[in-house]
C-alpha cells in the first residue's frame, strides 16, 4: 500500500485550455512545453532519463465523472473507474496522473486495465499499434492547489507554477482519460541554456 493513499483522491481542480493556445506562449519555455506536448509515452520518455523507474498506486474506485472532468467522451455522472498514480526516477517524483477509464470501456481484452497495480497505464496503452490520442490540453496549477498537500508529504517545495497535461486516448473505440501533472523538480522543469530544444507540434490534434 502506498504511504500517500490516505490523500487519495487527490483530483486535479483547474480549467484545462487547449494546447495551441499555448504554442507560442513565451511564459513558457519550449523545453517544457516539449514535455507537454510531446504525443509519444511519457513512461518511456521518462525512463530515459533514470535508471530505475516505478509506479506507485495512490488508489483507484469507482465514482460518477464529475462536471469538471467531463468531455465529449466521457459524459458527466458515467460511472469511471478513477486511479490515481505517481511515477518515479530513481525514487525521486516526477509526475502525478490521474486516470479515468469508464466502466463501459473496461470491456473485453480492455478488462485487464482495471488491474494493473504497480504497471504504467501508459506502457501498455501504447503498446497497441491501433491507439488514438485525442488533441492534448494544457493547464497551470498555482500553489496552493490541488495537489498541494501531496506535495508536502513528498518533501517538495511549490516555489513557482506547476504544469499539467490531459487527453482522451482512444482504444477500439473506448475512451480512456489520463493527465500528467509534473511535480516540482521534475526533469520536465530542468532548462539547460543554450540547449536547442526538441521541434514543437504544429497543431493540438495529435495522433488522430
Amino acid at each position: 500500500m502506498s504511504l500517500h493513499s490516505h490523500l487519495f483522491p487527490v483530483t486535479l481542480q483547474t480549467q484545462w485550455n487547449i494546447a495551441a493556445s499555448y504554442s507560442s506562449d513565451d511564459t513558457l519555455h519550449e523545453g517544457l512545453l516539449d514535455w507537454l506536448l510531446d504525443p509519444s509515452s511519457l513512461t518511456a520518455r521518462l525512463k530515459t532519463h533514470c535508471e530505475y523507474f516505478r509506479v506507485e498506486v495512490l488508489g483507484q474506485k469507482i465514482i460518477p465523472c464529475s462536471e469538471l472532468e467531463a468531455n465529449k467522451d466521457i459524459a458527466a455522472g458515467e460511472e469511471v473507474l478513477v486511479r490515481e498514480v505517481l511515477l518515479f526516477c530513481d525514487d525521486k517524483p516526477q509526475v502525478f496522473a490521474r486516470s479515468l477509464l469508464p466502466l463501459k470501456s473496461l470491456t473485453g481484452e480492455e478488462q485487464k486495465l482495471a488491474e494493473l497495480g504497480e504497471q504504467s497505464l501508459g506502457q501498455v496503452l501504447f503498446n497497441h499499434p491501433n491507439l488514438i490520442r485525442k488533441c492534448i490540453e494544457v493547464a497551470p496549477f498555482n500553489s496552493p492547489c490541488s495537489l498541494s498537500a501531496l506535495i508536502g508529504e513528498l518533501n517538495l517545495s511549490q516555489t513557482s507554477t506547476l504544469w499539467g497535461r490531459r487527453s482522451v486516448f482512444v482504444l477500439k473505440n473506448k475512451p480512456i482519460m489520463v493527465a500528467e501533472v509534473f511535480l516540482p523538480e521534475s526533469v520536465a522543469y530542468d532548462v539547460v541554456l543554450g540547449a536547442v530544444p526538441p521541434s514543437l507540434p504544429k497543431h493540438s490534434t495529435l495522433n488522430q
